[in-house]
């Protein structure tokens, strides 16, 4: 997988999987439908009574596949919804200095691509307008910079392949079957 894309920078610590999606949002188990509860409360507010946008809040004026934020990012209750309102949105890889382990699973077997990397290296990323992405090779690109990150092989296989882990885990099934007959 190849992308070239602008970002979005959250100067946040602890994003948790509340103010990613709150709990009045996880009415349904279908994983489409939640991109207007992404950052609810970051991304709207109430004025007499009317729910207002926040043009503030840069979600709300950019359109990104790329999202890049601070420490901690998917803390809080394991609920997968918060995946599903990130990836209903349009957004594909969030670069992190760390996150949740219960967000990262839920997120790499939902295509939802997370790469950490650590204060430093993101302080020289978000100087940059746009970031190169070869998940094959496990490297972003800035300008002349080249990060590289590591993943775990039965993930990047997922993401190079636009499988989601089950599709994933049926493939090879259906292929172990067929070498036993």
């Amino acid at each position: 997988m190849k992308l070239i894309s602008n970002f979005i920078f959250l100067n946040l610590n602890n994003i948790d999987t509340d103010i990613i999606i709150p709990k009045q949002f996880l009415n349904t188990l279908k994983k489409t439908g939640f991109k207007l509860c992404l950052f609810y409360d970051l991304r709207y507010f109430i004025d007499n009574n009317k729910i207002l946008l926040n043009k503030d809040f840069k979600l709300n004026n950019f359109i990104t596949k790329v999202l890049i934020s601070k420490k901690n990012f998917g803390c809080g209750s394991s609920r997968e919804h918060a995946v599903w309102s990130i990836t209903d949105f349009g957004i594909k890889i969030i670069i992190a200095e760390s996150y949740s382990d219960i967000f990262y699973d839920n997120s790499m077997k939902n295509n939802l691509f997370l790469i950490e990397f650590n204060s430093y290296q993101i302080k020289n990323i978000i100087k940059y307008k746009y970031i190169y992405f070869n998940i094959k090779n496990q490297y972003i690109k800035c300008s002349n910079f080249y990060y590289y990150f590591k993943i775990n092989k039965l993930y990047k296989n997922i993401f190079i392949k636009n499988f989601s882990i089950i599709e994933f885990i049926l493939r090879k099934k259906k292929e172990i079957l067929n070498y036993l007959k």
